[in-house]
């Protein structure tokens, strides 16, 4: 081929005319040349939406039509019918001297960056999973932080679902959060699947309208925190709204923000399970990515959930056969000198304190805890013992039980996890209540530790290479019930000194490519968590037996997710999907 300027010479004009269309490669790519209607016109070979060979398509009326999913695009301009295809792209052709020259790299119509920023836009708003998927590749691809891509979809959902937060904004939080523990190609995975589950949760859904804040910045944040709590209290999440904007408005900061959201959340107890405080920390975990700046657009986004929740005081198992509520209540009556109480003291962990807590008896897990605050343990130190208890639940849970009771000790340490992330974000006394809901819930669950499963033994081997232990931990993960050769897999690479980082990478490598649920992504998230704030091997090797544990009770799946994030990133990569013989240089065909 000879070359004049930018452009190459491809193919005699009098052969494109009399054959309709030819396939080439020019410089590595794939075009598939046109004449229709008295033009020349070239487009990417692939097609966007899967990659099937376009110069198998047909030609009518100025449409090339995809044959494998039908998507259509106006021949001239690339421009799709279809939003759920993508604009295929074309290139600059002209006849010198009875040949047809292309511009095999032509300067891209917009920056890829923001190209992709409105794909994504489009993936969200008609929950189109290779859209996004090809939209969070192409967006790190570019360039774009992974904080940015983050905003994005935080924003979106916030807006386009009339219930405010849900289960996926809280994963896509709890991915971004774990982006760090991730190889690099998991990362645009994490990000992708976060991003598939705003979609999906907004789909069908119509947009939230805002209230506006009140005109005034005559109001302190301690009354406007006991006016958001009392409308919480009615179930008004228009008079809460509006008071959480004006507290926004105000300039409260981000720990007064999350006193006054999770104030309102344990003034009942445990509220739909745990998720509502759960989401609540969520929220404050996302903006410390996208900034603070955001928290308008974000933190009214909990409300409705908040005024709407479910209270556990209201349901029998925290009433019969043990008033549970009630023997609360009395302790939270006195929380204020409890707390004086221990204003001038330093808590010391009891060596038992585990076991304590995890009591068949519901006045020594009170009363344990009551005495900690008077010893003057703070809501940080306490909540983090209570969620290594919920942990503990998790990592012994007996699997003679029913699959869905997993969903319940699964329950109990997310929330103890929130409780736990929160008090360090804000010194507020009101997660004391927080505390005691979680470690109530740690003695409800005791039957599912009934008989508990034994935590893995040392290893034996630990000498032995702690890949093998790493290897057979994923060969667990694709056959179901190998619960506990997970965990036992997981604690014994630890054992042999493999390094945890490795095994929380390859914890998320397993996770993301399955078609996992929400409760999933929360599990290894709040796990991984946990162990960051822990200096004790032995507590992290058990935090991460419950998280391997709980991943092998929901693998394998389908991976349908995994699939079409491979043919994206297949596509993004320039790889053939398929093999079409009868390229003019003789090179393997294929789009």
């Amino acid at each position: 081929m000879s070359s004049t300027d930018r452009f190459r010479e491809v193919v005699p004009v009098d052969e494109l005319e009399r054959e309709g269309r030819v396939q080439t490669t020019v410089d590595g790519r794939s075009l598939a040349l046109f004449h229709h209607e008295g033009e020349v016109r070239v487009v990417d070979n692939r097609c966007p939406h899967m990659g099937f060979p376009l110069s198998e398509g047909s030609v009518e009326d100025g449409v090339l039509t995809c044959h494998w999913h039908h998507a259509r695009f106006e021949l001239s301009c690339g421009d799709t019918f279809d939003p759920w295809a993508d604009d295929v792209r074309t290139f600059p052709v002209e006849v010198r001297e009875g040949s047809v020259y292309v511009d095999p790299h032509p300067e891209p119509d917009e920056p890829p960056a923001e190209h992709w920023a409105a794909r994504l836009e489009d993936g969200m708003e008609q929950n189109l999973r290779l859209v996004v998927a090809k939209s969070a590749i192409g967006l790190v691809d570019a360039g774009v932080s992974a904080d940015e891509i983050t905003e994005r979809g935080v924003r979106f959902g916030a807006r386009y679902r009339e219930s405010g937060w849900g289960s996926g904004l809280t994963i896509l939080a709890a991915m971004r959060n774990v982006l760090p523990d991730l190889r690099d190609e998991d990362r645009k995975r994490a990000l992708y699947q976060g991003l598939v589950h705003v979609g999906d949760d907004c789909a069908g859904e119509p947009p939230r309208f805002d209230q506006e804040p009140f005109d005034t910045d005559d109001v302190s944040f301690a009354r406007l925190k006991e006016w958001f709590r009392e409308n919480v209290e009615v179930r008004d999440s228009d008079g809460a709204e509006r008071v959480l904007r004006t507290a926004i408005a105000n300039g409260a900061d981000d720990a007064r923000l999350a006193e006054m959201l999770a104030a309102a959340a344990t003034d009942h107890r445990y509220l739909d399970t745990g998720h509502t405080l759960d989401f609540v920390n969520k929220a404050c975990e996302a903006l410390d990515r996208i900034g603070w700046e955001h928290a308008d657009d974000v933190l009214p986004s909990l409300v409705d959930g908040l005024a709407t929740a479910a209270r556990a005081e209201e349901t029998s198992s925290w009433r019969q056969p043990v008033d549970l509520a009630a023997t609360l209540e009395e302790t939270f009556a006195d929380l204020d000198s409890l707390v004086a109480e221990g204003s001038e003291s330093h808590w010391s962990v009891p060596d038992d304190f585990t076991e304590t807590l995890l009591s068949d008896d519901p006045e020594t897990v009170v009363s344990a805890l009551e005495d900690a605050i008077r010893a003057g343990a703070s809501v940080d130190e306490l909540a983090g013992e209570v969620a290594f208890a919920a942990a503990t639940r998790v990592a012994r849970f007996a699997t003679v039980n029913e699959f869905s009771d997993w969903n319940t000790v699964h329950h109990t340490f997310t929330y103890a996890n929130a409780v736990h992330q929160l008090a360090r974000r804000t010194e507020s006394s009101d997660l004391y209540r927080g505390v005691f809901d979680a470690a109530v819930n740690v003695y409800l669950d005791r039957f599912l530790n009934t008989p508990p499963a034994p935590l893995p033994d040392p290893a034996s081997d630990s000498d032995a290479d702690p890949e093998a232990h790493l290897d057979a931990l994923l060969g667990t993960f694709d056959a179901e019930g190998e619960v506990n050769e997970a965990g036992a897999r997981a604690a014994h690479f630890l054992d042999c000194g493999g390094e945890m980082s490795v095994l929380r990478e390859r914890l998320g490598e397993a996770l993301l490519r399955e078609d996992a649920g929400f409760h999933t992504y929360q599990a290894l998230e709040a796990g991984f968590a946990q162990a960051d704030l822990r200096e004790d091997p032995e507590e992290v090797r058990t935090l991460l037996v419950a998280v391997a544990r709980y991943l092998g009770a929901h693998f394998p799946t389908r991976r349908e997710r995994e699939q079409t994030f491979t043919i994206a990133a297949r596509l993004q990569r320039g790889e053939k999907l398929h093999v079409d013989g009868g390229n003019r240089d003789g090179t393997e065909g294929g789009a």
